[in-house]
């Protein structure tokens, strides 16, 4: 990636709806030299899909939670089964699989704490393979809209 494709990648980032020819004028090249750069990025599967930010309160999801989960045993056919299983539950946002004292990261979203709660006895408690699990409720969610490359290092 070179500064071009940089700053191709952050007007797409900060809003993927704009035009080529808006992004092409924004960072001073050709329409169609703009579109053969998206183009290679999407192939080099730099640029891996668009995608609307929704509000989760709007879709009935006002209270989040990050769940921190232990199974056993732990080996690949009970882990991939975990991942298929929690990855496909409504209220699952994400499934991220760690290393260190918990196995799993589940971030989860429900209508209110009541709702969370009979989620968690219900898909956590009652599955076999948990062997234990704790969960953080979020208050506030901010992430970085605008990724850019970090510099490489030659050590």
């Amino acid at each position: 990636m070179d500064e071009l494709d940089t700053a191709i990648l952050r007007h797409l980032q900060e809003d993927a709806r704009q035009s080529n020819r808006a992004i092409a004028q924004k960072v001073g090249i050709a329409p169609s030299t703009c579109l053969e750069r998206i183009r290679l990025l999407r192939r080099r599967g730099v640029i891996r899909g668009y995608h609307a930010q929704v509000a989760l309160p709007a879709l009935n999801r006002g209270v989040q939670a990050m769940v921190s989960a232990q199974v056993r045993p732990l080996n690949r056919e009970v882990v991939a089964a975990f991942e298929r299983s929690v990855s496909q539950l409504p209220e699952v946002l994400s499934v991220y699989t760690m290393a260190g004292s918990d196995d799993f990261l589940v971030h989860v979203s429900a209508p209110d704490i009541e709702r969370l709660h009979a989620f968690l006895l219900e898909r956590f408690t009652e599955a076999r393979e948990i062997v234990s699990f704790r969960t953080s409720i979020i208050f506030q969610h901010l992430t970085n809209p605008v990724l850019e490359p970090l510099p490489v290092t030659d050590s």
